[in-house]
């Protein structure tokens, strides 16, 4: 009982200090809503970003690795990217999936793709620059697609190069708008090629393996539109391990296997990199810890300063309520209870703050949200962290005014002008 009256009356002498006093307690709460909006914006941003990226790297998938010339990253040790050591690299073909699929005991699927840049044509639609995704069969299993309307490639039309075609959502929207493209003919670099499919719209990730924007043929199709013998065009080897394969023997029979389909003697650096999901998480870890970092120095010092201004806000209170603090302590008022009650009015100043800036968050967020693609969320997590920040800033901001009112003399309190 004595706690909730506690609590109770604090409450009332904090709402009755913001209603007599309304700009200076808007004043001191600027700083407490302006360091609680920074910090835990960046955090809801950084978290947002993670998320995002997160969600792409298992699209990519953990149990796999893309064999390519180029290193996503530098090598291990090294801080500089030498592009000059992979230049002259060979580019990954067609019959080496072939090869890795007959010789590795733990690949369950090889998948060859590679990209290129077209105009697509339909009666009177064009789209400039759309992107032909040229691949295997093993694809659909690799990346895990999945087809909304139609049908996937059968293996007979992919080996024989059949001109066939699937598309993405946003390729089906642009081209065939208000129409249902399955059986429709399109026109691309002069081959006429039937869509017999459309993917399940996903979004866009960051590392493009999202098909909503692809034009899906076979690769042996792609051979008469592009020479990819003789040149670079990011050609890739998408390996998936079997199920309950270890990834330390996966990584070795698909380094071995590739090593010995090029015949690299044991003294030769292998001229392939494999990339994996790994690489690119443990990067983008070093990142977030950084942001974060960031995040805490840039509100901090708004932090700081709104607890300046809730000390001096709670300090003027004292100063103000000296002659109750005096009448309360000669009828037995404890000095805890004195403490106690001006410690919680400061927390409750400092929460307020805190509550009106997450407000702020929130609203910042449908905003964005509306305006652009990206999605940002205002997490549970970040509003506990944001809660408690405020609630600490205003203890810590509290404790000196409060330790001041306790210790304040009754009889010199009572006479107190």
């Amino acid at each position: 009982m004595l706690l909730i009256r506690l609590i109770f009356e604090s409450f009332s002498f904090a709402y009755n200090a913001l209603r007599a006093n309304k700009l200076r307690t808007f004043l001191s709460l600027l700083g407490i809503t302006i360091g609680i909006f920074a910090i835990i914006s960046v955090f809801t941003v950084i978290d947002s970003l993670e998320r995002y990226i997160r969600e792409s790297l298992n699209a990519l998938g953990s149990n796999m690795v893309y064999i390519q010339k180029w290193p996503w990253i530098p090598p291990e040790g090294e801080t500089e990217y030498p592009w000059w050591k992979y230049l002259n690299r060979p580019v990954p073909t067609m019959e080496e999936a072939e090869e890795i699929m007959h010789r590795g005991a733990s690949f369950q699927h090889a998948a060859f793709f590679y990209g290129f840049s077209r105009t697509v044509r339909y009666a009177g639609n064009q789209l400039d620059n759309a992107t032909v995704m040229a691949t295997t069969y093993d694809l659909f299993d690799v990346w895990n697609l999945n087809v909304s309307g139609g049908r996937y490639f059968s293996e007979s039309e992919m080996h024989a190069g059949a001109p066939v075609a699937l598309i993405g959502a946003e390729i089906a929207d642009k081209l065939f708008p208000g129409m249902e493209p399955v059986g429709k003919f399109i026109k691309i670099q002069g081959f006429r090629f039937q869509i017999i499919g459309v993917y399940k719209r996903t979004g866009q990730d960051m590392f493009g393996t999202s098909m909503d924007n692809y034009i899906h043929i076979s690769v042996i199709k792609s051979f008469y539109m592009v020479d990819v013998r003789n040149r670079d065009i990011n050609q890739s080897i998408c390996v998936k391990a079997k199920p309950n394969v270890s990834k330390g023997q996966f990584m070795s029979d698909v380094e071995g296997t590739m090593r010995s389909i090029r015949r690299l003697n044991p003294r030769e650096e292998n001229n392939f990199a494999l990339n994996e999901v790994s690489l690119i998480s443990s990067q983008f870890d070093q990142f977030f810890k950084v942001f974060n970092l960031a995040g805490w120095i840039i509100g901090g010092f708004s932090i700081v300063v709104g607890g300046f201004g809730i000390a001096n806000i709670m300090f003027v209170s004292v100063k103000e309520r000296t002659r109750i603090i005096g009448i309360q302590k000669s009828l037995g008022a404890k000095k805890y209870f004195i403490l106690l009650e001006f410690i919680f009015e400061a927390v409750v100043l400092s929460v307020i703050g805190g509550i009106v800036g997450l407000a702020l968050i929130f609203f910042g967020t449908l905003v964005v949200n509306y305006a652009t693609e990206f999605t940002i969320l205002l997490t549970a997590g970040n509003i506990i962290r944001g809660l408690l920040i405020s609630s600490v800033i205003g203890f810590i901001a509290g404790l000196m005014p409060a330790r001041a009112a306790s210790r304040l003399n009754p009889v010199d309190a009572m006479n107190a002008v």
